[in-house]
């Protein structure tokens, strides 16, 4: 079974309702990602692997008032970009020590090396 998305109506008037519907759909087994989606809000989208959405509805209900599950469906993956599976250039590592260390108020320099196995005292 792959990733599914479920949408449930929750009335989620006041900023309390929301917080209360949210900690509890990202609390059910199987839930990766929870949002409020439509134009006011009131609809809870959750994304994830094996969610009971009849269980997760029926919670939503006791706790927080009349909800209606209005649809689920599988999750639409996304397709890998090719560009973004190239290679980037490694960006220098920048460290800035505070006064008072040795070389004055806020000097600012620049990490080369970030293998710790080249040894250069020997």
């Amino acid at each position: 079974m792959g990733k599914q998305k479920v949408v449930i109506k929750v009335p989620m008037n006041e900023p309390k309702a929301r917080t209360k519907a949210m900690k509890i759909a990202v609390g059910v087994p199987g839930v990766e990602s929870a949002a409020l989606a439509g134009q006011d809000k009131s609809q809870l989208e959750v994304v994830g692997d094996g969610i009971d959405a009849v269980g997760l509805t029926t919670l939503l209900r006791k706790s927080v008032g009349f909800s209606e599950l209005v649809s689920v469906g599988p999750f639409p993956e996304k397709k890998d970009d090719p560009k973004k599976n190239e290679a980037t250039p490694p960006v220098p590592v920048v460290g800035y020590y505070p006064y008072p260390y040795p070389y004055g108020a806020g000097h600012v320099y620049e990490i080369r090396d970030q293998n710790p196995d080249n040894c250069s005292i020997m």
